[in-house]
């Protein structure tokens, strides 16, 4: 009996060592005796030998990397802490085990020393009004260093951009000098069209000089229209020059 139970639990230690299971999203990786065999192993269920294969797992789904903040000088001798994010996945299970020791910090130092290149390239305003085409070139750079490790880098976004306070007050200096800059010229341009307008009515009114009176009696009923105790009635200029011709020179 004791034979049979010392049978029995071999036989189940070598089975659980035998036989592997792996996942929809995971592929086994297999050395025998040392050697890479040709295909990863999965998913379902595989059997190994013994002693003689050993296995690594490598999941392939896609693995989100948060890339710590970098101190970073701009173009323009700013230095700012940029931190980001990269999303990733492994194409080629074989080549994240054999072609680099542990994918994931290698993946994360290439990033790092990536961020601190690209952005050391660019000035401030570009890192603020232009990421969408910063994160496309790191995407491309971190994508290609990490290509012969079986790595496909999908995204790369920058996260934050801190600025030291010093400069975030003359920016926002600056950004009040734009706004009343523009509000100043959007003014000339109001005044510069009304002043067009008027050179034109003036043009018609000499034209016709019986618009004249027109707008003095629209004058008139918007002034009757107000409850006001003041009323304004227009004198024309001829009738002021008739009126002193009439007195003559003795008055």
């Amino acid at each position: 009996m004791i034979v049979v139970a010392v049978v029995v639990i071999l036989l189940a230690i070598v089975l659980s060592a035998a036989v592997k299971v792996a996942r929809e999203y995971e592929r086994g990786v297999v050395f025998r005796l040392g050697r890479l065999l040709a295909e990863p192993k999965g998913p379902g269920l595989f059997l190994l030998i013994p002693i003689i294969d050993r296995m690594v797992r490598v999941d392939l789904r896609t693995v989100t990397l948060n890339v710590p903040p970098q101190e970073v000088i701009t173009k323009d001798n700013v230095p700012v802490r940029v931190n980001a994010v990269a999303y990733f996945r492994i194409v080629e299970p074989k080549a994240a085990i054999v072609q680099v020791e542990n994918y994931m910090v290698a993946t994360s130092q290439i990033s790092q020393t990536t961020l601190r290149s690209v952005l050391g390239q660019h000035v401030l305003d570009e890192l603020l009004s232009e990421r969408d085409k910063i994160n496309e070139i790191l995407q491309r750079i971190i994508d290609d260093a990490t290509s012969p490790w079986g790595i496909k880098v999908t995204v790369v976004e920058m996260k934050d951009v801190e600025i030291p306070s010093d400069m975030q007050r003359a920016m926002a200096r600056q950004a009040e000098a734009e706004r009343e800059r523009r509000a100043k010229v959007i003014s000339a341009e109001g005044e510069y069209q009304a002043s067009e307008r008027l050179r034109d009515a003036a043009a018609v009114m000499a034209q016709e000089p019986i618009t004249v009176q027109l707008r003095y009696l629209q004058t008139l009923l918007e002034i009757g229209a107000q409850n006001s105790s003041t009323v304004v009635f227009p004198i024309p200029i001829e009738f002021l020059d008739t009126l002193g011709r009439m007195r003559g020179p003795s008055s």
